[in-house]
């Protein structure tokens, strides 16, 4: 007797979404998604209102584990400094799947070109904790400006993630040196 419980077409469609729309980008159809989810598009339309509102779902979804490949716990005791380079030893170790295309969450910005959209409403909120991680590290391990020190860091991953993604650039032995220098120059222990 099988006891497993098949996801729900909510969990389908957010799951296809997530696939589908990192790997081939926010233009892919409704139809493309349904089928890839198992789903009519009548149910789809019963469980959200359109195509954008389960992007913003599914990125919302999507949030908490990719904190986790990124983030480094909370209660782990190494220094700032080390705390920031994980996100970078952990970004480099990401981008060498075959299947990386970048951080999903500036993909979805650069693609829709509207902070107004649910999806990049979401997306920024993301980059956004990124950003305040990497502040309140820079805070805690003495930077002079720690808001600057964050930005410049998060310019690096995402410049980073980007040129990775695009398999433009491969980051063995670029990211976590690039982060180094910065905290290097801005006095973070």
């Amino acid at each position: 007797m099988d006891t497993q419980v098949k996801p729900s077409p909510r969990d389908r469609l957010l799951d296809a979404a997530t696939e589908l729309f990192y790997r081939e980008g926010v233009g892919t159809g409704i139809d493309a998604l349904c089928k890839a989810a198992g789903v009519s598009k009548r149910s789809m339309y019963q469980l959200f209102d359109s195509k954008d509102e389960v992007m913003a779902a599914a990125l919302e979804r999507r949030a908490p584990g990719y904190a986790a490949l990124l983030l480094p716990a909370a209660d782990d005791p190494r220094p700032p400094r080390a705390r920031v380079l994980h996100v970078f030893e952990r970004l480099e170790e990401l981008s060498r799947a075959e299947d990386y295309r970048g951080c999903p969450f500036l993909a979805v910005q650069v693609e829709l070109k509207d902070g107004a959209h649910p999806a990049s409403a979401v997306a920024a909120r993301v980059k956004q904790a990124l950003t305040d991680f990497f502040r309140a590290e820079a805070e805690r391990g003495g930077a002079a400006d720690p808001a600057l020190v964050a930005r410049q860091l998060t310019l690096v991953f995402d410049g980073a993630s980007a040129r990775a993604g695009a398999a433009g650039e491969s980051l063995a032995g670029l990211v976590v040196p690039t982060a180094t220098a910065l905290l290097d120059a801005a006095g973070v222990h």
